[in-house]
């Protein structure tokens, strides 16, 4: 095994749900390289995050939403007196109602486009601000992503907007970030089955469609984001920012007649 030279470091962790989860296969990669992981769950998730936890070494979890400001303002308190500092801020949240994604984009009405807005995009920047101060220098942010961003998929709709916000979003806080030597990137993915993509209509036949597609004539799996992640919080990554990177076996490649 490479030795990525995380051993010690410290993350947080933001989208973990249930054993299916990216973000959850992100914090046992983290935590099989000695990181210590601190992972903020949504209420309803409880029991489940619960559950994995007790397999980790080391690392904590605290109830967390990312829309309310009193709760993000108590994780990050705790994360600050368990932890000190941070090394890396992963964020895999998204939502937008099941009715959004299905049918036309321009049906979304303003208070469905506002909330999956402000938890799909605006998060991040809620989250950095506030791991900012302590994030160590040479740290690194990862966000998670999809195609959608910048093209159209059937009943992707608000979400592919959300993507390509959060993408947007990526960049500047890179900017922002970049003079504590501190990364930021997205990790953009084809369809994995999870919770989250359970609620896009006709993800089966987009789950078959990319592997016909894809050069590699297969889908990914959640172990390959994770493996990805790792390397963008090692420092074999350390001149690589406001960059989105695929693993999509090579389907974004393709075009299509």
């Amino acid at each position: 095994m490479v030795d990525l030279g995380l051993k010690g470091k410290k993350a947080v962790v933001f989208g973990v749900a249930d054993e299916n989860s990216v973000a959850w296969h992100i914090v046992k990669a983290l935590n099989e390289e000695e990181v210590r992981v601190a992972i903020a769950y949504q209420e309803r998730a409880e029991d489940s995050v619960l559950a994995l936890v007790s397999s980790l070494k080391n690392s904590i979890m605290v109830k967390c939403d990312v829309t309310d400001d009193s709760l993000l303002d108590n994780f990050f308190k705790k994360v600050k007196k368990e932890f000190g500092t941070i090394d890396f801020l992963i964020h895999s949240v998204a939502f937008a109602k099941k009715d959004f994604l299905k049918g036309k984009f321009f049906e979304v009405d303003r208070k469905g486009y506002k909330t999956s807005q402000e938890v799909s995009a605006y998060s991040l920047v809620e989250i950095t601000r506030r791991a900012y101060p302590l994030l160590n220098k040479e740290g690194s942010i990862i966000a998670m992503t999809y195609m959608g961003s910048t093209r159209v998929f059937s009943n992707y709709n608000v979400m592919g907007v959300c993507k390509a916000a959060l993408e947007a979003s990526v960049r500047y806080l890179a900017n922002d970030v970049g003079d504590k030597g501190i990364r930021v990137n997205a990790i953009s993915f084809s369809p994995i089955r999870t919770r989250a993509a359970s609620g896009i209509s006709g993800f089966e036949e987009h789950l078959k469609e990319h592997k016909k597609i894809a050069p590699l004539k297969r889908n990914i799996h959640q172990e390959d984001v994770a493996n990805l992640a790792l390397f963008l919080c090692s420092d074999l990554s350390k001149n690589i920012t406001g960059q989105t990177i695929f693993v999509d076996a090579g389907y974004g490649i393709m075009g299509s007649y």
